[in-house]
């Protein structure tokens, strides 16, 4: 066997051990590719249905948002004519109350009076102050915390 006999063989073993590497990488590769469109094909199967519910349950919160929107624009209109009406009543009977208010302090004064023209003693008038609907007792003078005197 000559030397270019020797090389021939050698290239010769060395393209048959590349060709059966270049072989199983690509059998490999093909597997692979398989796994990926199999996987790719449940994908698709699995999302377009939830893509259709997604698209529904969008559809239905747009559906409760614009309800919502005329419960508030409706709600805003009630606040605006409560508003209004509390102003009418406010004016409407507002000073007339103040008027029957200050009518009746002035009655009282006028009965607290003795028919003579001067005012009761202190002690047969009443030293107690009302306040809304309700009586208080004066405040003491003279007396301490404790309500000694000092």
């Amino acid at each position: 066997m000559t030397g270019g006999e020797v090389a021939g063989i050698l290239v010769a073993v060395f393209w048959a051990i590349l060709v059966s590497f270049l072989a199983v990488v690509l059998a490999r590769l093909a597997q692979t590719l398989r796994a990926t469109t199999r996987l790719v094909t449940e994908v698709t199967e699995q999302a377009v249905p939830l893509l259709a519910d997604a698209s529904a349950t969008v559809r239905s919160a747009q559906t409760q948002l614009d309800r919502v929107d005329a419960i508030a624009t409706d709600v805003q209109e009630v606040t605006s004519n409560a508003s209004a009406l509390s102003t009418t009543v406010a004016s409407t009977f507002g000073g007339p109350l103040v008027k029957v208010a200050a009518f009746g302090y002035g009655v009282r004064r006028a009965m607290g009076r003795r028919s003579d023209g001067t005012t009761a003693p202190a002690r047969e008038r009443s030293d107690r102050t009302v306040i809304v609907g309700r009586t208080v007792a004066p405040a003491r003078t003279g007396r301490g915390r404790w309500g000694r005197k000092g």
